[in-house]
This record gives structure tokens, C-alpha cells and sequence, in this order.
């Protein structure tokens, strides 16, 4: 679904501790990535095929150390087009804060601030 929410990330100032404090309290699964300072965080059963959520509505996440402008949890949506959703976003009144980066083997991701400061991923 266009505009749907499809991960999220939560930055933590001890990421050990926080895989650590989710994986006991809520018994999500923590996967690092090798050669980056992120770890996959798994909510729910994947689909072995396209490592897609199982469950209709469900999502998955990351987790990094917290820097930067990424101080709270991000909640990450679908869009067509990243630069044409960043343009819009700008023309509101809200802001970049990363451009379209791609992630390799998986696609691209940007973020931005809303009118109201939150960042948002997309």
C-alpha cells in the first residue's frame, strides 16, 4: 500500500542495551547488519522469499545509535517516488534532513521533517 507504514527505527544511546531491554520485553529477534552500526529488528514472521512480513499490516525495523537529527523512533512509509515525495514535502513547509540514499540489495530511503518537526523516513 502506497503511503503505508513499512518499518520503523528506533536510536538508542546504548544500542546493546536497547537490543537488549526489546528482545526481553517484547522477544523481538535483533539481526546485525554486517559492516554497518544497524541491526534488523524482527516483529513478526517473515516470508523466507521476499523477507516481507508474514502478517498483513505488520512491519519490521532497525535499530542504530542515536546521532544527528535522529533522536526519536522514525516511522518509515511507502511512497512511488522519493525525490517527487521530498519536493512536495519541502513545498509544505517541511524540510530534508537525508536525500534519497540507496541501501544496497534492498532500495532507497530518505527522511524528512513534517511541519510539526517530526522526522518521518520514507
Amino acid at each position: 500500500m502506497v503511503g503505508g507504514a513499512v518499518h520503523f527505527e528506533i536510536p538508542a544511546d546504548d544500542p546493546e542495551r536497547a537490543r537488549k531491554f526489546y528482545q526481553e520485553a517484547l522477544g523481538w529477534r535483533m539481526e546485525p547488519v554486517p559492516g554497518m552500526d544497524y541491526t534488523m529488528v524482527i516483529t513478526t514472521d517473515m516470508d523466507a522469499a521476499t523477507g516481507r512480513p508474514t502478517t498483513p499490516g505488520a512491519i519490521n525495523g532497525g535499530m542504530m545509535a542515536r546521532e544527528g537529527r535522529i533522536t526519536a523512533p522514525v516511522i518509515t512509509v511507502d511512497v512511488p517516488d522519493i525525490n517527487a515525495t521530498l519536493k512536495t514535502v519541502e513545498e509544505l513547509g517541511g524540510a530534508v534532513v537525508m536525500p534519497r540514499n540507496e541501501i544496497p540489495g534492498m532500495g532507497y530511503t530518505a527522511y524528512f521533517q513534517d511541519s510539526e518537526g517530526n522526522v518521518m523516513g520514507l
